[in-house]
């Protein structure tokens, strides 16, 4: 399993997808939700949203 490359919390499929997602799709590192948010400067619940709304439009990254 994948840790945040920052804080080193392991990793779920979300924060894997999101880090693509907003980063870079060919990552190879990643960061957990609660990195990335700091990083946006945006609350966790704001990705959390983004997560929902990519997975609705059929993002292959979010199951």
């Amino acid at each position: 399993m994948s840790r945040c490359k920052t804080c080193g919390r392991e990793l779920s499929p979300n924060d894997v997808g999101l880090t693509k997602k907003l980063i870079n799709r060919g990552a190879d590192e990643f960061y957990c939700i609660n990195c990335l948010a700091s990083a946006f400067r945006c609350d966790v619940s704001v990705l959390e949203e983004k997560i929902e709304q990519f997975r609705a439009q059929g993002c292959t990254l979010f199951v």
